[in-house]
């Protein structure tokens, strides 16, 4: 999921650079939505390992 956030991110900043800015901001907000879930799995995953043990 990381991977795709990053490949999403690299997208917009071309998409930017040659001046598509509603794919840009399309492909940063869905870059950051991942990035976000990821975050979100990683914390509720390693909650999970210590309660287990």
């Amino acid at each position: 999921m990381l991977y795709w956030a990053v490949i999403f991110f690299v997208v917009a900043l071309v998409a930017a650079v040659f001046g598509f800015g509603g794919i840009a901001s399309a492909s940063a907000g869905i870059a950051q939505i991942l990035f976000f879930l990821f975050l979100v799995l990683f914390v509720v995953t390693l909650i999970a390992r210590l309660v287990r043990g």
